[in-house]
């Protein structure tokens, strides 16, 4: 199924198509002063559209869970005196139905949100008939499925202004990022919707405000189309996320020195470069095929001898082996364990596939 983006890129009044959108403003609206002073900062530096979270759900209760609809006529203001376009998460069709009310520009669903289906149905629903820029967020967990389901629910209610937020993956490991940015699953939703604009969210993949703007400029040199950066006029004292939030003052520094990159006619050395590419590619799908075909004939000697497919312990020599190897290549081991892991996986497919069958004399390979 295809995406309906026949007004892609998002059409914005008053903000110029180019690379990159910026939308900026505090995690949390958590009073009218706190919101004005953050928008008349953000708007002297150029900024477009405002950001400011009116309902904020927490992981645990207790917390600050933003001001509601209170917050809405702070929004209003806003407009009202910068001239900014506004934007704040819904998460039910309460959330639209009010927001649309109170004027907001442009709705984004969260993370928790697009991981439901149900939830983005309903919303989707109250969008019926509604002409609005729609912005939806990674779920929570790395699966691309569910993020293009929830953009194609949003899409079939006949939203045509659409875009997807990157704002990282949840994992329970201990990292330098709040949330793995994994840039391949992003990509990859470029790659199927050339036309979606992709915003990359730096504040909530770092969780931390000096992983700002080499987030930002990475996500450029990826082809990202924009950026949606915590900003609060007061950081250590917010409500909510102050460790990810920046002075605005710190933003329009990080942004007056992105580096960004437009695509420019491909020159003969580059494509002479792509062709070894290709060639080496082949080669590689060429070692794959004869790996297979030799898992194949290992498969056949186990089920002579009446052995289990997986061998576990030569399957972890197998990865540390090359995972080592990998590293004094100059490569991540990390990447190296992930692909001989799909490896394994397709050749474990593979034997179980020749287990179902007779029998016969190994071969002389084997």
């Amino acid at each position: 199924m295809e995406l309906d983006l026949t007004l892609s890129p998002l059409a914005l009044p008053g903000v110029q198509q180019q690379r990159p959108l910026v939308i900026a403003g505090p995690c949390s609206a958590e009073t009218e002063e706190q919101v004005m002073e953050t928008a008349r900062q953000l708007a002297t530096n150029g900024i477009k559209i405002f950001r400011a979270g009116v309902w904020k759900p927490r992981t645990k209760p207790g917390g600050f869970e933003g001001k509601g609809v209170e917050a809405l006529a702070w929004m209003q203001r806003v407009k009202a005196e910068t001239g900014m376009l506004l934007t704040t998460e819904v998460a039910t069709p309460e959330h639209v139905e009010a927001a649309l009310t109170a004027g907001i520009d442009v709705l984004w669903i969260g993370a928790r949100t697009s991981a439901n289906p149900f939830s983005v149905q309903a919303i989707a629903d109250a969008l019926r008939g509604v002409d609005v820029p729609v912005l939806v967020k990674n779920p929570v967990n790395p699966d691309i499925e569910l993020w293009t389901g929830a953009l194609m629910r949003i899409n079939s209610a006949g939203i045509t202004r659409l875009g997807a937020i990157h704002r990282g993956f949840s994992s329970v490991d201990q990292k330098i990022y709040r949330n793995s940015p994994m840039w391949h699953i992003p990509i990859e939703l470029k790659r199927r919707f050339p036309m979606l604009p992709l915003i990359t969210d730096p504040s909530h993949i770092g969780g931390r405000r000096d992983l700002i703007a080499p987030l930002a400029q990475q996500a450029m040199d990826l082809g990202m189309d924009g950026l949606i950066i915590e900003s609060h006029c007061n950081p250590d004292c917010a409500w909510s996320d102050a460790k990810q939030q920046l002075l605005p003052e710190v933003l329009d520094f990080i942004l007056d020195r992105l580096v960004v990159r437009d695509n420019v006619e491909v020159t003969e050395s580059i494509t002479q470069l792509r062709k070894q590419i290709d060639e080496l590619d082949n080669n590689l799908m060429d070692l794959l095929t004869k790996r297979m075909r030799i898992s194949r004939e290992i498969a056949e000697y186990k089920k002579l001898h009446n052995m289990s497919v997986v061998q576990t312990t030569r399957y972890s020599e197998i990865l540390d082996k090359r995972a080592t190897q990998g590293s004094l290549c100059g490569m991540s081991p990390q990447f190296i364990r992930d692909i001989y892991e799909h490896i394994h996986e397709e050749s474990v497919r593979q034997q179980l596939e020749v287990m179902k069958t007779p029998a016969t004399a190994p071969s002389a390979n084997a």
